[in-house]
């Protein structure tokens, strides 16, 4: 069993527990940690709390994630476009239309059910049965850089990480209409939306969500950009691009209207990713080079 101990700040101070873990371990949902609270696995001074504890100061909350059941998910031999590998760590270049793990209607395919061909037993518990060695992810329809951990020690040293917001993630992507500005950010926290369970939407209740964008072209009626993630929300940059009013090129979900050039959804791509290694403790940064359909769209765009 792994354990998670976080003390509770003065910022915190009566949060619910729920809230406060599921803002601490972002590489867990909050069902999952509700879940887990539920079994008892949340304590505070070695004594169970509920869902709806609200911390007091001077709190000291430790999660116990139990170890994960016998996987049932299938390894299958599918090629990986490797960028990285080492003994703790793996950082794939992930093609257009791969699921990172299995979950309803994809449980072959994945991007799990490769690494476990690839990786054997080698691959982080921590996330449960059908998420072995994920500790973030990228839609389906976004392409680019996503690292796994291939043991426990490397997981909680890179969700960490993730919780500080100190990794690095630059993102291109291709945006509907004319930024007016070069350079922006939004800063606008995102939730489930409460009129569709599968979107995500911007909240004033919801989990704080910034995305920095900076315009690397303009092409007439779209705009290519960079954006640089403080966090990573589920789809974060397709929600904030969206709220200002620029869409993602091919994203029907967040536009509200069909796309007339049948792409396979939204044209992002996660192009860079940087870390502090789990055990060299050296900062490692890797590229994801822009996939040929994006490079075709810029290249349609620049003609016209």
């Amino acid at each position: 069993m792994n354990s998670f101990e976080i003390i509770v700040e003065e910022s915190d101070i009566n949060k619910r527990i729920d809230v406060f873990l599921a803002k601490n371990l972002e590489s867990f949902s909050r069902s999952y940690i509700q879940d887990l609270i539920k079994k008892g696995k949340a304590t505070i001074g070695g004594k169970s709390i509920k869902a709806n504890y609200r911390l007091r100061n001077g709190d000291n909350v430790v999660l116990n994630i139990p170890k994960p059941e016998p996987l049932e998910i299938l390894p299958e031999n599918i090629p990986l476009d490797i960028l990285y590998e080492d003994n703790d760590v793996i950082l794939v270049n992930k093609p257009k239309g791969m699921v990172v793990h299995p979950a309803a209607g994809h449980y072959s395919g994945t991007l799990v059910n490769a690494l476990l061909y690839h990786c054997k037993d080698n691959l982080s518990g921590i996330n449960g049965v059908l998420r072995p060695g994920i500790v973030h992810r990228i839609d389906m329809d976004t392409t680019g850089v996503i690292i796994a951990c291939k043991n426990d020690n490397a997981h909680q040293n890179i969700a960490k990480q993730l919780a500080e917001h100190s990794i690095t993630r630059r993102y291109v992507a291709i945006v509907n209409g004319n930024l007016k500005e070069d350079e922006g950010v939004v800063d606008a926290p995102i939730a489930r939306a409460k009129n569709d369970r599968k979107k995500m939407a911007v909240d004033k209740d919801g989990k704080t969500a910034v995305t920095y964008y900076k315009v690397l072209e303009r092409l007439k009626n779209y705009t290519y950009i960079e954006c640089v993630l403080e966090t990573g929300r589920t789809h974060q940059i397709r929600v904030h691009m969206s709220y200002i009013n620029h869409p993602l090129l091919g994203d029907e979900i967040y536009s509200g209207k069909k796309e007339s050039m049948k792409l396979q959804g939204q044209c992002l791509h996660a192009m860079v990713l940087g870390f502090i290694h789990p055990t060299t403790n050296e900062y490692m940064e890797f590229k994801a080079p822009i996939p040929e359909y994006f490079n075709e769209i810029l290249k349609k765009f620049k003609k016209n």
